[in-house]
């Protein structure tokens, strides 16, 4: 059996803010993708900035430390097939203006710096941000969730 598929999906503050926590969620699940880890956390600046190193020395990096550092985020790590092309698809396009309608940007989006919701954009970028996901503990969850699936069920199997 291969391991499950995880990623990271981070509500950033303003979908907190605006209280779309839980319809940001329910849309992921509805999908068909497992919730197996969930935590508020406050992302401090040095997490901000190993988070987001790619755009490091880009015009907008300074603003998007500030905007995920400003108050707190929903963490979550989601399970299953395809899992961060199905999450992609979920999330939609980065700017809320060209998402597509039904994606959870082209509905409740804004503007690309307040854009809801940050997603692996890759198999590898996944890997490592439930890696560091691991450093605020948001994975013990996940742990004690894949024992539970690991278990044979009242038919025997697994």
């Amino acid at each position: 059996m291969t391991d499950p598929e995880r990623t990271l999906v981070l509500l950033k503050p303003d979908a907190l803010q605006r209280g779309l926590v839980g319809a940001i969620t329910s849309r992921l699940e509805a999908r068909g993708l497992k919730l197996v880890g969930m935590k508020l956390v406050q992302v401090d600046r040095e997490m901000a900035e190993r988070h987001y190193s790619a755009h490091q020395g880009k015009p907008f990096f300074p603003g998007l430390v500030e905007f995920i550092t400003a108050s707190p985020v929903v963490a979550m790590v989601l399970q299953g097939r395809a899992v961060v092309a199905s999450v992609r698809e979920s999330v939609g396009a980065t700017d809320p203006a060209t998402a597509a309608p039904g994606s959870i940007r082209g509905d409740f989006g804004l503007d690309i710096s307040r854009n809801l919701v940050h997603a692996s954009d890759s198999d590898e970028a996944a890997a490592r941000e439930v890696f560091e996901a691991a450093r605020v503990r948001l994975t013990e969850a996940v742990d004690r969730a894949t024992a539970l699936d690991n278990e044979p069920d009242e038919t025997g199997g697994a």
